[in-house]
């Protein structure tokens, strides 16, 4: 079946054993790759909006997987059926991340694994999964249409982290692959604009980037 990279990276990563729901699906492909490519007896998707569900109702009965894959209407974790344990959310804004969680929290306590690519405010989404209770146990990067896009996930457990591991990803800094660099190079391209572009009177922030800078320097072995 055609599905993007970024999503079906996060397919892989869904472990095998668990019973898996994606907020904000779409067309729900990402539950159709679940189990049509990889093998999950069921999968559950969401969406709060009804055009991309009616898209969804028709992916699904085109790969011949209605008993499989349940589609529902709701607001993020309202969505929870009883047995579900690892949730997925891409293509969405970090703070609306963060949002859903914590609108929800009760609901966390059954949830053992995380996976969720924000399109921005990254850091803000580690912040709030590690208040939560969990760690980033994998950090994966993937190129879709010449975007790099970051895909965290997370595990139950409590972990510390200084900043410069939550800037640069705890375990993407252990990688020295092509990708990891451009990734790494684009962030620090923008970081130099920004500090271009910031009024002398924010001074905090102005320090803040200057040492997000250093980090990705000595990364990039400048």
């Amino acid at each position: 079946m055609k599905i993007n990279n970024r999503l079906k990276t996060i397919g892989d990563l869904v472990p095998l054993s668990s019973y898996s729901l994606d907020i904000g699906c779409d067309h729900a492909l990402l539950s159709i790759y679940l189990v049509k490519e990889r093998g999950f007896s069921k999968a559950v998707a969401s969406d709060n909006k009804s055009g991309p569900l009616k898209k969804a109702l028709e992916n699904v009965k085109f790969y011949k997987v209605s008993d499989k894959v349940k589609l529902i209407k709701a607001e993020g974790l309202d969505s929870y059926i009883e047995g579900i344990d690892t949730v997925t959310i891409s293509g969405m804004g970090g703070l609306s991340i963060n949002k859903i969680l914590d609108d929800n929290r009760s609901y966390l306590k059954n949830i053992n694994t995380l996976i969720l690519s924000p399109n921005n405010y990254s850091i803000a989404v580690k912040r709030k999964l590690i208040k939560l209770g969990y760690h980033i146990d994998n950090e994966v990067l993937v190129k879709d249409h010449n975007i790099i896009y970051e895909i965290l996930v997370f595990k139950k457990g409590r972990k510390y982290y200084s900043y410069k591991k939550l800037f640069l990803g705890p375990i993407l800094m252990t990688k020295n692959d092509s990708l990891t660099k451009e990734y790494y190079n684009n962030i620090l391209d923008s970081k130099k604009a920004l500090l271009k572009a910031l009024p002398k009177s924010f001074r905090n922030k102005i320090l803040l980037t200057k040492k997000e800078i250093k980090y990705l320097e000595e990364m990039l072995n400048f």
